[in-house]
C-alpha cells in the first residue's frame, strides 16, 4: 500500500472537465465539488475559464486551463494567445501540450522557445507541460522533461487524457528522477481511484490530474 501524503490528498487534485460537450452546469457542478471537497484545482478548457472565474471568486479553488489542446499541434503563436486570453479570464495556472511532431524531429529549440513563449505569456502563473508520455520511450520522456526544465517551465505532466495510454508509476517516477526538484510532476490520465493517485504520490508526483477528484479524496 502506498504511504499517505504530508498533506492531504484533496491538495492535490486537479478536478478535471475537458470534455467538449461540457455545459456551463458542468462547470458548475465541478466548480461546486471542488470547494466542497476542498480540491486544490479545476482543470477546465479555455472558453469555461470566464464562467469558473465567476463561480469560484470567493473560493481558494485555483483555475488551471489548457493550451495547444489536446494535440500540441497548434502554431506556437496560437499556445501565446491563448495563454493571454486565458490570463485575461481568470485563469491561475496553463497546461499547455508540447508540439509532440517537432519534439520526434528533433527540434529541441523549437520546444524550448514555444514553452518559454507561453511562460511569458502567462506573466508568473504556473505553467504545465504535457508530454503525452504514451508516445515516448523512457529515453524520449527524460529528453522532454529536461527540454522543460530548460525552458524554466514550473510543472512537467503525464498526459492529455486524450492519447494513447495515461500515467503510469514507472513514468511518474523517471519524471521525478529527471527534474529532481526543479518541477513539479503533475500525473494525469486514467487515475480514478485513491490507490493509484497514492501510488503516483510515492512515485514522486505533486499534482493529481482527474475527473474523479470527488471519489480519490474520499467524498
Amino acid at each position: 500500500m502506498a504511504d499517505q501524503p504530508e498533506s492531504p490528498l484533496s491538495a492535490y487534485i486537479d478536478h478535471t472537465l475537458l470534455s467538449p460537450n461540457a455545459t456551463a452546469g458542468d462547470i458548475e457542478k465541478l466548480c461546486s465539488e471542488a470547494i466542497d471537497h476542498q480540491l486544490f484545482a479545476v482543470c477546465i478548457n479555455g472558453c469555461w475559464v470566464q464562467h469558473a472565474w465567476n463561480y469560484l471568486a470567493d473560493s481558494d479553488v485555483t483555475i488551471a486551463t489548457v493550451v495547444g489542446f489536446p494535440f500540441g499541434a497548434s502554431d506556437s503563436d496560437s499556445k501565446r494567445y491563448e495563454t493571454e486570453a486565458a490570463v485575461d479570464n481568470g485563469a491561475h495556472e496553463i497546461d499547455m501540450v508540447m508540439n509532440l511532431g517537432r519534439f520526434i524531429d528533433g527540434d529541441h529549440r523549437y520546444i524550448v522557445r514555444e514553452i518559454r513563449d507561453v511562460i511569458e505569456a502567462a506573466d508568473d502563473r504556473r505553467v504545465k507541460v504535457i508530454i503525452e508520455t504514451g508516445h515516448f520511450s523512457d529515453e524520449q520522456i527524460a529528453t522532454a522533461c529536461r527540454l522543460a526544465v530548460e525552458a524554466e517551465a514550473h510543472f512537467v505532466k503525464t498526459s492529455t487524457g486524450f492519447g494513447p495510454g495515461g500515467a503510469t508509476v514507472e513514468h511518474v517516477r523517471l519524471m521525478r528522477e529527471t527534474v529532481n526538484q526543479r518541477a513539479g510532476v503533475k500525473a494525469s490520465g486514467g487515475i480514478r481511484d485513491r490507490e493509484t493517485a497514492l501510488a503516483m504520490i510515492e512515485a514522486g508526483a505533486t499534482r493529481i490530474g482527474t475527473s474523479s477528484g470527488v471519489t480519490i479524496a474520499g467524498g
